[in-house]
């Protein structure tokens, strides 16, 4: 993408491609925001508009205008008042920021079910990001194909980082290899991981991980279902008859060590037994019959 001439009001900074985002002070939280405002910058732009505004952008973005207008400002970039955000110089800085405008090689290790979507998934491309290569350590898998690359044996990783210049990997291994992936590709020179594997990894200082756990994004859907669903943790087995196998067995352990305690505080609690009261002299009237069956 060719950069495009900037506004008067947009005049780049000519140091600033060259200073890293942590140097010039763009908080977390704003990086993390910076992919939603290209995302939305770039259907905007393959639909020809030319500018924006920031109430148009936040709400493509799903930010709030206000969060969004700060955001921008780390980056020297302030619009035009009565006119709004060049579309397209936007795109290009925001691309630069993020360091998309160079090419990332990656190496997927773990071509699973889900190794194969990645490989095949359209989006890097376009967005700066070159599959470098497939690795896999299952004498099955290797030497197959996805998305028209052979999948490669995992002996062939530190070659592959050095001769590619890879500096991002990314993990889909099932959570007990998770980690020895890890270690080796860090041995490698890989200094960031993106981890799809349900597992926490154990990175040294200078390797940054981001961690994608598709279960407990359901998860937390499924709180919130269930909120809205009027159903509480507490509601009876109803709820827990839909829950895992492991979820009903925590459960049912939860209850029984309840019962249990339970069981010794009513017993420890209890007292003595008093003496059993004469009964009352029976009374003739029309009630005498009750007596019999009603107790005192």
């Amino acid at each position: 993408m060719g950069r495009p001439s900037p506004s008067s009001s947009q005049t780049p900074d000519p140091g600033a491609a060259r200073r890293p985002s942590r140097a010039r002070g763009i908080p977390e939280a704003t990086v993390a925001r910076l992919p939603l405002y290209l995302r939305a910058l770039t259907a905007l732009s393959e639909r020809s508009v030319p500018t924006v505004s920031s109430e148009e952008l936040a709400a493509a973005a799903g930010v709030n205008s206000a969060k969004l207008r700060k955001d921008f400002s780390y980056l020297g970039s302030y619009g035009t008042r009565g006119v709004g955000y060049d579309v397209e110089y936007l795109v290009y800085q925001i691309s630069r920021e993020l360091g998309l405008t160079q090419d990332w090689p990656v190496v997927i290790v773990g071509i699973g079910n889900l190794g194969h979507a990645l490989a095949n998934y359209g989006g890097f491309a376009s967005r700066g990001f070159r599959v470098a290569a497939l690795l896999d350590a299952d004498p099955n898998v290797v030497g197959s194909t996805a998305a028209g690359l052979p999948v490669r044996h995992m002996d062939e990783l530190e070659e592959i980082v050095a001769t590619q210049h890879v500096s991002i990997g990314v993990i889909t291994t099932p959570p007990g290899a998770a980690q020895q992936v890890c270690d080796r590709l860090v041995e490698a020179g890989v200094t960031s991981i993106l981890n799809f594997a349900p597992t926490v990894l154990t990175v040294p200082d200078g390797v940054d991980v981001r961690k994608v756990d598709l279960s407990i994004e359901l998860q937390i859907l499924a709180f919130h279902e269930q909120r809205k669903a009027g159903d509480e943790p507490s509601a009876g087995d109803s709820v827990l008859d839909r829950a895992p196998g492991p979820v009903r067995a925590a459960a049912a352990k939860l209850r029984r060590a309840a019962g249990g305690g339970k069981a010794e505080q009513a017993r420890t609690a209890q007292p003595k037994a008093a003496p059993p009261k004469a009964a009352p002299a029976a009374q003739g009237g029309p009630d005498d019959d009750l007596s019999a069956v009603m107790p005192a």
